[in-house]
């Protein structure tokens, strides 16, 4: 590799690096403070919160390195025009086509990493934090609950009492539950009950009750119902735990999907690689407009506000493809190929060093 080659990559890669560690750290203690706020580590303990932090964070790279070299690109191209590198360049005979062809060896790459952590890390980190999230949202939670004090919840209306536990056999003792509901009102005493957790993403949070009674009462006094039992699974009514997980699904499965919501969940994880690629050659684009340092703030303003617009689409197209406003051809790629035409007619401008294709 040639030493321009190098100097360029060098320019890209170093803040490309220092940008994602910064963003992955951001990230991480955001969601550490927001769990830990929710009583995450009460519930599920210090060891499952770190793991639900790291899930998170491989989920958000698909986001995170599409920035971090969106932002390592116009830093450090916008420093080598600042400093009249480029130009210097441009006079040795070095034309804007193969500085975009060295920004590309940066950039594809890229591009195919996020790619597949979007079509594999993502899905599973989906999966297993699904599971983090039901034990961590399950209102019945054996880990939750301390003996002699009574647990309710406005949301849903129940109230739990506990009277002893066993933390050798995470099993309780002695259990009261109520809930109340529009139509009834649902009373279980049991002597013991263990809660069971989920071995799959597909398989439901529930707690093994044993040796009690469940009344239901009614408002038609006549209507109310005794039911004796000595074994009874009470399944979590979670809505993690209830809801179709489409972003948990395999990539595998959703190429047979005839479903327009898993439709555009594919074709955002095909589209990944393709996206962080046509971003690159924004921020290039954005090198041409900048080159002094007055105009630098305004320069980098706009660059954010490119992005966060493109972002938005992003969403926009994909969320259009699941309501069935756009059908799944096009899909979201009208949002590429427009970005693709917008690239294009502005390497085809007049008196463009960088992205010119004349």
């Amino acid at each position: 590799m040639k030493i321009i080659e190098r100097h360029i990559i060098r320019e890209v890669a170093v803040p490309f690096f220092v940008v994602i560690l910064i963003l992955v750290g951001l990230f991480a203690s955001f969601s550490s403070a927001r769990f830990l706020a929710g009583s995450v580590t009460e519930i599920l303990g210090l060891g499952a919160l770190l793991m639900l932090v790291m899930l998170k964070t491989l989920i958000a790279l698909e986001v995170l390195i599409p920035v971090a070299l969106y932002v390592a690109i116009i830093s450090g191209l916008g420093r080598l025009h600042k400093d009249q590198e480029l130009n210097v360049l441009h006079s040795s005979g070095i034309s804007g086509k193969r500085i975009v062809y060295i920004v590309l060896m940066v950039a594809v790459p890229i591009g195919i990493i996020s790619g597949l952590l979007s079509s594999y890390v993502r899905p599973w980190a989906y999966a297993e934090s699904y599971l983090l999230d039901a034990q961590a949202e399950a209102e019945l939670n054996t880990n939750r609950f301390q003996a002699g004090r009574f647990y309710g919840s406005d949301r849903s209306g129940r109230v739990v009492y506990v009277h002893s536990k066993d933390e050798a056999s995470k099993s309780m003792n002695q259990i009261f539950h109520y809930i109340n509901t529009p139509d009834a009102r649902e009373i279980i005493i049991a002597k013991k009950a263990t809660q069971i957790q989920p071995a799959t993403q597909s398989e439901r949070p529930n707690i093994q009750l044993n040796d009690g009674y469940i009344y239901q009462l009614t408002h038609d006094v006549s209507r109310d119902d005794t039911i004796e039992f000595e074994k009874l699974t009470y399944f979590i009514d979670s809505e993690l735990a209830l809801r179709h997980r489409r972003k948990a699904t395999p990539t595998r499965t959703l190429w047979k999907s005839e479903e327009p919501w898993e439709i555009a969940e594919l074709q955002w994880r095909l589209s990944r690689p393709l996206s962080t690629i046509l971003m690159a050659l924004i921020a290039v684009a954005f090198i041409q407009t900048a080159p002094r340092q007055d105009k630098a703030t305004k320069t980098y303003l706009l660059a954010a506000i490119v992005f966060a617009v493109y972002y938005n689409l992003s969403g926009l197209a994909k969320n259009w493809v699941e309501q069935n406003v756009i059908g799944t051809t096009p899909g979201i790629w009208w949002l590429y190929a427009g970005m693709c035409i917008l690239l294009l007619l502005y390497a085809l401008k007049p008196g463009q060093k960088l992205l010119s294709l004349r």
